[in-house]
């Protein structure tokens, strides 16, 4: 409940502020079931967008520790469905928590395999995940605003899914397996991108 309240208030907000979003190939959204959406971090607001783009479904998310020590922030992202993981120190947890999350078939889960916004190398973390929990991995990227001021300037933003990706619990995950998903994800990115702006190129913006 509170998750479809915070997305409602926040995609209203939005609509003031912005009011030029544009989701596409929302069909390529599974009907039935869970599943990972994946997709490059690009900017703050990425990930809302993702979210309010697959609405209804409803996710669960990865967050750095760090957010949950302050009891405010922790209360809101926690019942956003948001859980605490450790980038420097993963564990195991960083898989058993989104795996059980999934298998519930209550929330999907969304992962930016590139780690953080500066980063263009993909990690094994969706494909073991997607494995571990027999649910399909569902590409995405974010064309638009990447800082407040272009977002209030009105700039387009777009939000595209992209083809299912699967992965059989039977397949072993070696090193060069885990290479050929990375590649089958990273070449989704660059098609979606290019099916919304075959010009689009993706400028890092200072912090």
């Amino acid at each position: 409940m509170f998750f479809r309240i915070l997305r409602r208030t926040i995609s209203f907000l939005l609509l003031l502020l912005n009011g030029n979003a544009h989701y596409q190939n929302r069909a390529k959204l599974p009907k039935e079931g869970s599943f990972i959406l994946v997709a490059p971090h690009r900017t703050w607001i990425d990930p809302v967008y993702l979210a309010i783009a697959a609405k209804p479904h409803e996710f669960a998310f990865m967050a750095k520790k760090e957010l949950f020590k302050n009891p405010v922030l922790s209360w809101v992202i926690r019942h956003a469905h948001a859980f605490p993981v450790d980038r420097k120190n993963p564990g195991p947890s960083a898989i058993k928590v989104p795996v059980k999350i999934l298998k519930e078939g209550q929330l999907n889960l969304v992962i930016f395999p590139t780690g953080t916004r500066h980063s263009s190398e993909l990690k094994g973390g969706a494909a073991t995940i997607a494995k571990l929990s027999g649910v399909p991995i569902i590409p995405a990227v974010y064309q638009g605003p990447l800082t407040l001021t272009d977002l209030i300037k009105r700039k387009r933003v777009t939000v595209r899914f992209g083809d299912a990706i699967t992965i059989d619990k039977s397949t072993k995950l070696t090193k060069e397996r885990l290479k050929e998903i990375e590649l089958e994800i990273q070449q989704s990115f660059n098609r979606l991108d290019y099916e919304i702006d075959p010009t689009y190129v993706y400028k890092i913006t200072p912090e």
